[in-house]
């Protein structure tokens, strides 16, 4: 799905305008004369509608904050020496409401909340056939429920309206405290409905179906602790719909095999890169970040600063925004699981040659778990970051955040320069083996080991290097939450889903003390949600019952 006719939409000006949006320079004359009833009441104006309610996972999906508000302060993930938002990997004191990522997503989360109850109130005036206004429907009901999610588990108990707002009628000066569980119902009624009235498959890519809307909902089930609705809607997912594991855990990142039949949801780029909306002053008057899908530059590390090495297209744009704990590396058997060498880059080869020492090809580096002796070491001539180099013995950064094991899944070798900053990536929202394992989870809680050992053993056996697959096998007595939150770790490590994971579960604070010794010792009870951002408590007139969540400033 492409998102190039958007202006329509936003020349109305109107309905991307939420409660974070009441500056006064916001109040502007509307010269075009359009009003969203006049926009929205043909089918063409309403399309535009519903593809902008999509475009909004854009700021969240392959997107910096959203890498660092889902999957930094976490057990995975340390500080590498770029990170923008620290203050979410380390859990320091500068987590509170002035923090630009939490007003970044919490703004667009809003717009998109609002443009989705728009959306669905003019359903029945859009002109589309009764057919069509179902499905359409049904996909502003699974995006509003998608975008909530995020405002809930990020948030809590804030605001929540199921109807738009229309800065033409005046800008809502007031905001609600609702309760978790609010939320949760109003998300479980919208996605009822989506799983009643999306098509099975869809050819236009991106688009919301029903096995995306079953997928989601057995989240939503399994956080609300509804286990067996989410083991039932899970294991329909991985049955029902033709949906398959790519044979070769690998080739998932493949820039030539983003559309596979693994993919439940996918928030697509586009491979021109003009679609993808870095620049586009009407649909974003404030700015989009980076345009297309920005994880291929935030995992790398520093090469291009060692004997042999120039930047290039093949190693990537090393932004060293996040590097990997010690505890993750550790996870993996690299003997017998080919998640590890599938997710990391270890080697880098030489593209420059150094007289007398390294040819164009040769290793030029080699950055390892490992400890290599140092009298191994001297008679190398690539450069080796080691266990020692990179870690201490309590799994703190050494001081070196600038040369690591990297992880590569989103790495992105078809970029026409070495400084382009987009990717026509897709990224991954639900792929099939999530839903296998949160299959594994819902049996696990019904105290069905043996299901969920053999939900598990699906992922696993796919994950086996060839030959080693008896080896990758496990039992029934296996089956932890614990267990399955490290196999989660080993196959999902960076698509998004750590931080809800945990929450989930609720083992952040275990296990973010247990397994990072940097975000450790500050996490707290109250870290659990995030900080109200100041823009929007400044914005409303109720101050004293709209208030930041407890012990933030």
């Amino acid at each position: 799905m492409k998102y190039s006719s958007f202006k329509l939409l936003l020349a109305a000006g109107a309905l991307s305008l939420l409660l974070p949006s009441c500056d006064k320079q916001l109040e502007e004359n509307n010269p075009s004369g359009l009003t969203p009833a006049g926009v929205y009441t043909t089918p063409a104006g309403f399309e535009t509608l519903v593809n902008a309610a999509y475009s909004y996972n854009r700021w969240w999906y392959g997107k910096e904050d959203g890498f660092s508000a889902s999957e930094l302060g976490t057990d995975l993930w340390l500080r590498g020496a770029g990170d923008v938002n620290p203050e979410l990997t380390d859990y320091n004191n500068n987590l509170q409401s002035n923090s630009r990522a939490m007003e970044v997503l919490w703004g667009k989360l809003y717009a998109a909340v609002n443009l989705c109850n728009a959306g669905i109130k003019g359903v029945p005036q859009s002109g589309l056939s009764d057919a069509l206004k179902k499905t359409r429907e049904g996909e502003l009901r699974f995006l509003r429920a998608f975008y909530y999610w995020h405002i809930v588990e990020t948030w809590g108990s804030v605001h929540f309206t199921t109807e738009p707002t229309d800065p033409l009628q005046g800008v809502p000066t007031t905001a609600n405290r609702t309760p978790v569980a609010t939320f949760y119902q109003q998300i479980i009624e919208d996605l009822d409905f989506a799983v009643a009235n999306l098509p099975a498959t869809t050819g236009n890519y991106g688009r919301a179906t029903k096995p995306a809307a079953e997928a989601f909902l057995a989240k939503i089930h399994l956080t609300r602790g509804n286990y067996q609705q989410a083991a039932t809607l899970a294991q329909r997912v991985t049955t029902s719909y033709g949906l398959s594991l790519v044979p070769r855990y690998a080739d998932l990142w493949s820039m030539t095999n983003l559309e596979n039949k693994e993919i439940v949801w996918a928030v697509n780029y586009s491979r021109d890169l003009s679609l993808n909306d870095r620049v586009d002053a009407t649909l974003y008057p404030d700015g989009h970040p980076r345009g297309g899908n920005n994880g291929h530059l935030l995992w790398l590390m520093k090469y291009d600063d060692q004997p042999g090495m120039i930047r290039d297209i093949a190693n990537g744009r090393p932004f060293n925004r996040y590097m990997p704990s010690l505890f993750l590396l550790n996870l993996f058997d690299e003997t017998k699981d080919s998640r590890y060498d599938a997710s990391f880059r270890t080697v880098w080869k030489a593209n420059t040659a150094v007289a007398g020492r390294l040819a164009v090809g040769d290793t030029a580096i080699l950055a390892t778990k490992k400890e290599f002796p140092d009298a191994l070491e001297a008679t190398r001539k690539y450069r080796i970051w080691d266990l020692s180099k990179v870690y201490r013995p309590n799994g703190t950064v050494s001081g070196d955040r600038l040369h690591y094991v990297c992880l590569k899944k989103f790495e992105d070798p078809t970029r026409a320069t070495v400084a382009e900053e987009q990717s026509s990536r897709d990224a991954y929202v639900i792929r099939l083996a999530d839903v296998y394992l949160m299959a594994a989870e819902a049996e696990l809680r019904l105290g069905n080991t043996v299901k969920a050992a053999e939900l598990v053993n699906v992922v696993r056996r796919r994950a086996a290097i060839p030959g080693k697959e008896a080896q990758m096998v496990v039992t029934p007595a296996d089956m932890t939450l614990d267990f399955i939150l490290d196999e989660r770790a080993r196959e999902l490590a960076g698509e998004q889903l750590r931080w809800f994971d945990l929450k989930r579960t609720d083992k952040l604070l275990d296990r973010v003390r247990r397994f990072n010794p940097e975000a450790g010792p500050n996490i707290q009870e109250h870290h659990k949600v995030r900080p109200i951002p100041q823009r929007q408590l400044d914005a409303v007139v109720n101050k004293s019952e709209f208030i930041q969540n407890p012990n933030y400033r």
